[in-house]
């Protein structure tokens, strides 16, 4: 399946994104933070087949993918949350699913507290979000210098399978992805630096999470490297008062690429309860 590519004025910044399906239901796919990641690279295996059924948008983050970069110190958690708002709002008349992968996960978490008239039902993968010490993995994955060496080494943290270690087709796409000029600058100015202060400033404090009412679905992988489980998804578990987790084994950072089948059947269980 071709995935369509698409651009719109939101918040005044040109915004990359894809749009597939035309069901009544619709969902909003937020990627993650690694380096030469975009809205096609994290989901382009669940696309097609979430929409089949529902109306899927998956937009490119700014600073990410084809959407507009910005000057370094106007990378904020205000600018991107509100990004997104704006973006739901232009996309969708009625509360949306929104699903939220890992850095994706905290903005979407933002979202649903600022404006939970937005949000009809929470999904979060690996998720970053409450206040937790940076990890090896994260640290690897921010601080990345180009290389494909490099590239090799983070394919390795993301993932638990051996097929997706060695897969030198994905090294390659991220790390060519990586080095495009305008993509390598925003990523450096986005993570290089201070890493732990941008970590905890994509965290809510306990208060405002457990003011989130929406209900949430959680997922993780046991063996994921980048964003430790019992530092985040089991603190959020307690914390998110219409939650719910579930835990893959022998799984790592990639839930929607490891375990994708098992992904997109629990997503549509969860919409149709």
């Amino acid at each position: 399946m071709e995935i369509s590519s698409k651009h719109m004025k939101v918040n005044g910044i040109n915004t990359h994104y894809h749009e597939e399906g035309s069901g009544n239901e619709k969902i909003v796919l937020i990627h993650g933070s690694g380096p030469g990641v975009s809205a096609f690279a994290n989901w382009r295996l669940v696309i097609p087949r979430l929409s089949e059924s529902l109306h899927v948008y998956a937009p490119d983050i700014v600073g990410f993918g084809s959407t507009d970069k910005v000057a370094k110190e106007d990378y904020t958690l205000d600018l991107w949350v509100n990004h997104l708002i704006g973006f739901i709002e232009e996309v969708a008349d009625e509360p949306v699913y929104l699903v939220g992968n890992s850095f994706g996960g905290a903005l979407s978490m933002h979202v649903a507290h600022r404006r939970p008239d937005l949000v009809k039902k929470l999904i979060l993968m690996g998720t970053v979000g409450i206040e937790h010490k940076i990890s090896y993995g994260l640290d690897r994955v921010w601080g990345y210098e180009p290389s494909l060496e490099t590239m090799r080494e983070l394919i390795g943290l993301f993932s638990y399978s051996d097929a997706a270690k060695n897969n030198e087709e994905l090294v390659r796409l991220r790390y060519e992805a990586s080095i495009e000029p305008e993509t390598r600058d925003a990523f450096k100015e986005m993570f290089f630096d201070k890493r732990q202060e941008r970590l905890d400033e994509l965290a809510l404090p306990e208060s405002e999470i457990k003011n989130i009412k929406i209900e949430t679905l959680l997922f993780h992988g046991l063996e994921d490297q980048v964003i430790p489980f019992e530092e985040t998804s089991y603190q959020l578990i307690q914390l998110l008062p219409h939650a719910e987790l579930h835990l893959f084994n022998e799984c790592g950072h990639w839930t929607q690429i490891e375990k994708t089948d098992e992904f997109i059947n629990h997503i549509f269980a969860y919409i149709n309860t």
